[in-house]
């Protein structure tokens, strides 16, 4: 998604969003990969991150992988990627003995 006007609020995007030169998002990002070559004022969660010549971004970004072209700007803090949960292993013991005890009762009532 390219985003050439104004956006104030959250946005989620799947894959990639870029801000042109001539766009503004103000708000919460989450995005796989953010290009940024106009102007961001806020929150960013995104596994790569641009900052463009001509970017200027204000707040706190959330990646691991950061990249400030010559003339971009950044103002704000960094910090590395939330770790993403992986299902707890009690969940998935849980709902392997749940399923198994559906199955006994099924096969009893036969």
């Amino acid at each position: 998604m390219q985003v050439d006007g104004d956006i104030d609020g959250h946005t989620h995007v799947d894959k990639k969003l870029v801000i042109s030169e001539t766009g503004c998002v103000k708000g919460d990002v989450y995005a796989e990969h953010f290009i940024v070559n106009g102007e961001f004022d806020g929150t960013c969660y995104a596994d790569k991150v641009e900052i463009l010549a001509k970017g200027d971004v204000t707040g706190t970004i959330y990646s691991d992988d950061l990249s400030i072209e010559a003339g971009g700007r950044f103002n704000g803090s960094t910090a590395p990627a939330p770790e993403k949960q992986v299902v707890e292993l009690s969940d998935i013991k849980e709902t392997k003995t749940s399923a198994e005890r559906q199955k006994v009762q099924q096969s009893s009532s036969k």
